[in-house]
């Protein structure tokens, strides 16, 4: 545990607990057992819990495609971590300071990260040979030496959960699903948590079946009591509220900021807000998310397949509507044409692709940066479009209303980048002030007289042209995939048009560069060596990047929102270094690109493993330049 100088205080009325309590800095903890074990419900209590008691906080969900994976196995392992801390922190940390492991199979896939002399709390209960068997270990691990260098707590939560409601008349296949909640009360008494945000929770979720409310109750409440009455525990370990910018905060997931970020940009323009989408994970819950507002006006279709998808939120573009449209790799090829068609067509929309690891169905609930490639380049014809990504869970809310701005601004598509880590992970988030967000300004052109010629394609400065609604008098036109005659619109198949027209497209998406904000390097503006990174990557980037300087590398960082068009001052930039290090998840796209345009030798951290950087093979990395 990242510790500052002990201090051990007395206990103060307001904390049940007799033990004293050490105060840490920080704290990572993995929780990890089958995917029906509740894992991913005890990670996001205690989230919520440690988001309540001011912390900072960074997750990382991790579990298994299959609803329901082979129990015991190492393939069905599901898990969650957390880091809080009481400043301010960028990732959900790497090395753990204590692992709940509900199985043996869960044990062996996630030791390796834990610390020399870390916590490691185990269901005992679940070591019997039958387990080890399923895990595929010939012997038990918490006897022949694997977890000699750990502070090893056995715990039988089986029985004592068992015990704990053996009154209550329900099934013993019941019971044991209560095993979480014991994990958790053990947890919560370990790192002085709040439990009465989770005793809500139980009524809340259980108030149609108060035996199992008050079964979770009570194992909840056991495995607190463990946690004072055990001799494992000299202490209690309190983290203390982060030093945050004042302000009103909650706990957010990154597809819920990107939905209620959606959901803004339409209030700000004045529409009304249509998703049409496919259900694909990890995008699915931006649906789920919007579709619990139609009080506001917001309508979701689950559409039977992505094609139709794209092709409904085409119809609403035109019809006027802010439309959206959002997938993951494997839709997104599906969605490539109706995304030309939208992109000659010249409609702002949306296309929100959370990515995952690939290629084909891959890994689809790990994490990855692969299909960068696929919406730069994964079009038929001269097809480009602005893409920008998402760095972080709060920052989902704001790419959501940037990209709608640039989108009504250009009349184009705008594709948004975000992925697995960025959108199952969550933050601690500023609420805005609605009234401080900037609107965003659409003119509609307007009826015009008996014998005035409209021009569908005339052009303004940024090179968009009028964004008609339907019906209007006097605007109609023609639309459809093939060229248009400039300002026309009508079918053309003249040489010299079909060029100009092509550059008139891929000029206005460059124009982009001239309303998006200029990059600001962290740290030297020259020197040895610069680290660019996109997505998801910032966090683990910036964190990295600020040991090494602290450790006395000249070392900057830039991160980019906008891959296409590149910020314009970034070729000056990358001309300022004698190296530069581009880390990503996949095989080095953005690196590509940039050595293409910039002509740049650009080097490349490259990893395709479903997880994201550790701050601690970055530093590795960012190290052998000095």
């Amino acid at each position: 545990m990242n510790q500052e100088p002990i201090a051990v205080f007395p206990l103060d009325e307001t904390n049940n607990s007799k033990k004293p309590i050490t105060h840490l800095t920080a704290v990572t903890v993995r929780l990890v057992g089958d995917s029906g074990d509740g894992m991913q419900l005890m990670g996001s209590q205690l989230t919520n819990t440690s988001a309540l008691a001011g912390n900072d906080i960074a997750t990382f969900p991790d579990f298994p495609a299959e609803i329901r994976a082979p129990r015991g196995t190492r393939a069905g392992v599901s898990g969650f971590q957390l880091q809080f801390s009481s400043e301010e922190i960028f990732t959900p940390g790497d090395g753990l300071d204590a692992l709940i492991a509900m199985n043996p199979a869960a044990l062996i896939t996630n030791i390796a990260d834990l610390n020399d002399g870390g916590i490691l709390i185990v269901n005992s209960d679940s070591f019997e040979d039958k387990d080890l068997k399923l895990a595929k270990l010939k012997t038990n691990p918490l006897v022949d030496g694997t977890v000699d260098r750990f502070r090893l707590i056995e715990v039988p939560m089986t029985k004592l959960t068992r015990n704990a409601v053996q009154d209550l008349g329900i099934s013993t296949k019941v019971a044991d699903r209560c095993r979480n909640f014991f994990g958790m009360g053990l947890l919560f008494w370990l790192y002085g948590r709040d439990i009465s945000p989770t005793t809500r929770f139980i009524e809340a979720k259980f108030r149609s079946k108060p035996d199992i409310a008050e079964a979770n109750r009570r194992v909840l409440m056991a495995g607190w009591n463990y946690g004072e009455t055990t001799e494992h525990f000299a202490s209690t370990y309190q983290v203390r509220p982060a030093k945050l910018p004042p302000g009103q905060y909650r706990n957010i997931m990154g597809n819920q900021a990107l939905a209620w970020g959606l959901m803004t940009a339409a209030m700000l323009s004045d529409k009304s807000l249509f998703l049409s989408t496919y259900p694909i994970t990890p995008a699915s819950d931006v649906l789920h998310e919007l579709s619990h507002f139609k009080n506001f006006g917001i309508r979701t279709m689950q559409a039977e397949d992505e094609i139709s998808a794209i092709c409904s939120t085409i119809g609403a573009a035109f019809g006027g509507s802010m439309a959206v449209t959002t997938s993951s790799g494997p839709g997104i090829s599906l969605k490539s044409e109706g995304a030309n068609l939208a992109m000659m067509l010249e409609l702002p929309l949306l296309i929100v692709d959370i990515q995952r690891a690939g290629p084909s169905t891959g890994m689809p609930t790990k994490t990855e940066q692969s299909d960068l490639n696929q919406v730069m380049f994964g079009r038929n014809g001269e097809s480009p479009l602005p893409v920008c990504a998402a760095s972080s869970p709060g920052d989902c809310f704001n790419v959501a209303i940037e990209a709608w701005r640039i989108a009504t601004q250009f009349m184009t598509p705008v594709i948004i980048l975000s992925d697995a880590y960025v959108a199952n992970g969550a933050e601690p988030w500023l609420i805005p002030k609605t009234a401080e967000l900037p609107r965003i300004e659409i003119r509609h052109p307007g009826p015009i007289s008996a014998g005035e010629v409209f021009l569908p394609y005339e052009r303004d400065s940024r090179l968009a042209r009028p964004w008609a609604i339907p019906g209007t008098t006097g605007l109609m036109h023609r639309i459809g995939g093939l060229e248009k005659e400039d300002r026309t619109g009508n079918v053309s198949y003249d040489p010299l048009n079909h060029q100009h027209m092509v550059q008139t497209r891929a000029q206005k998406v460059a124009n982009v560069a001239n309303v998006i904000a200029p990059l600001e390097v962290d740290g030297p503006e020259t020197g040895r060596l610069l680290v660019l990174s996109w997505g998801g990557t910032l966090g683990a980037c910036r964190t990295a990047v600020q040991q090494c300087r602290a450790e006395g590398c000249a070392i900057a960082h830039v991160h980019l929102r906008w891959i296409n068009p590149f910020p314009k001052n970034l070729g000056e930039i990358v001309q300022n270094y004698d190296h530069i290090v581009i880390p990503e998840l996949n095989t080095g796209q953005l690196r590509m690109l940039i050595r293409a345009k910039y002509l740049v030798d650009a080097q490349g951290l490259n990893k395709v493993q479903g997880k994201p950087f550790t701050v601690t093979e970055l530093k590795a990395k960012f190290k052998t330049y000095f």
